[in-house]
């Protein structure tokens, strides 16, 4: 009998087990420091682990945490599995003819969920998916899960990329999750054992945990939501950033997509932000255009870009006249008007120089003057 010819995906395959196979030996074995075609996030876990004194012929154990320990971890991410879960359920269907499942940990690598076919009678599977088992990189060594949680980015682990050599069995697509104030609350994975390569599945899994980060967002306490995106794209898809203000126009979440279109919201885990802050409106002007039946407009920011918004109002209740700065706030307010306040802002925050506001605002000190009708200083 004639044995099958090799495909070119299988040849790919294998290529690509044998690319893992020497760079095992090179780093793990002969202890190289010659690079290697493996991810750089690979790496660095590899080293992680050889510091901290784990070796790669050890049996990785899969341990789950005390009793107190889960009962602990369920209240502290309860929020997180109930806001999750339906997404989980989609994704699960989405995967069940790949033969991948779905593992959900909190921010320290915690199982807290799970979904998609998981086959209990492999011990494989059943081990790495039992709510409270601790999968952190402490643990069990490289994975999609500790790799995530520490690179704070999507990644892609195949086979012998995994650090412990019982851990080869597994394929794993991970994206951390971000919750309202930026700060990751948890981690999305994608799991096979001795499944076929799917980087593809990267892309998903970085999806839903974007929609998961998203629907955190939105379960916050807000009166108002706008979602933000750059001019010619179309609003209202997850691709948007999304802002949630409250009635006295405090920024209570926000989505990673609009910290990365706003510089004043990254890395703003830890201080409160104002709306008057990031957007050169006035706070009036974005409760009126929710209001409106055509509730979208331009958004100046103060680093002189803009983005188109869309304004969408929790709860419909009259506001109180505190939001009314003196500035003009119906929905026809002028370029011109825009402009000035963002020339007076800028002066502000200069403390009054005007050739460092001008400076930053990238226009002469003569415009300044001339737009806020003063006479140039000699």
């Amino acid at each position: 009998m004639v044995p099958p010819k090799s495909t070119p995906v299988a040849a790919s395959q294998n290529a690509r087990l044998e690319t893992i196979a020497a760079a095992r030996k090179a780093l793990l074995v002969d202890r190289s420091t010659t690079s290697t075609p493996l991810a750089p996030w690979v790496e660095r876990s590899w080293q992680r682990c050889l510091q901290s004194g784990l070796m790669p012929d050890r049996v990785a154990e899969f341990d789950v945490i005390s009793a107190n320990h889960i009962r602990h971890t369920n209240d502290g991410n309860a929020h997180l599995v109930q806001t999750a879960k339906p997404l989980l359920e989609k994704l699960g269907k989405a995967i069940v003819n790949t033969g991948y499942f779905v593992i959900l940990t909190n921010q320290h690598g915690v199982v807290v969920d799970v979904n998609g076919p998981i086959d209990r009678s492999d011990r494989r599977a059943d081990l790495i998916t039992r709510i409270g088992t601790d999968l952190s990189e402490q643990r069990v060594g490289t994975t999609a899960i500790g790799s995530a949680l520490t690179e704070q980015q999507p990644v892609w682990l195949h086979r012998g990329e995994h650090f412990f050599s019982n851990t080869a069995v597994y394929s794993c697509a991970g994206a951390p999750v971000f919750g309202p104030n930026g700060s990751c609350v948890g981690m999305l994975d994608l799991t096979g054992i001795d499944a076929v390569e799917r980087p593809e599945l990267s892309h998903l899994v970085t999806q839903v945990a974007g929609k998961i980060g998203n629907a955190l967002v939105l379960a916050q306490a807000h009166s108002l939501l706008l979602r933000l995106n750059w001019p010619g794209n179309a609003l209202g898809s997850d691709g948007d950033g999304m802002v949630c203000l409250d009635a006295d126009g405090w920024i209570t979440g926000a989505n990673g997509v609009a910290r990365q279109m706003v510089p004043e919201l990254m890395g703003a885990q830890a201080r409160q932000v104002h709306a008057s802050d990031v957007f050169g409106v006035p706070l009036q002007m974005l409760f009126d255009a929710a209001r409106r039946s055509h509730n979208t407009l331009e958004v100046p920011l103060w680093t002189g870009l803009r983005l188109q918004a869309l304004v969408v109002e929790a709860a419909h209740e009259n506001l109180p006249s505190r939001y009314d700065v003196g500035v003009p706030t119906s929905s026809a307010i002028g370029l011109k008007d825009l402009e000035t306040a963002l020339i007076h802002k800028a002066v502000e925050q200069a403390r009054g120089n005007v050739s460092q506001a001008a400076q930053a605002l990238g226009i002469s000190r003569a415009t300044v003057y001339r737009k806020l009708g003063r006479k140039p200083k000699t």
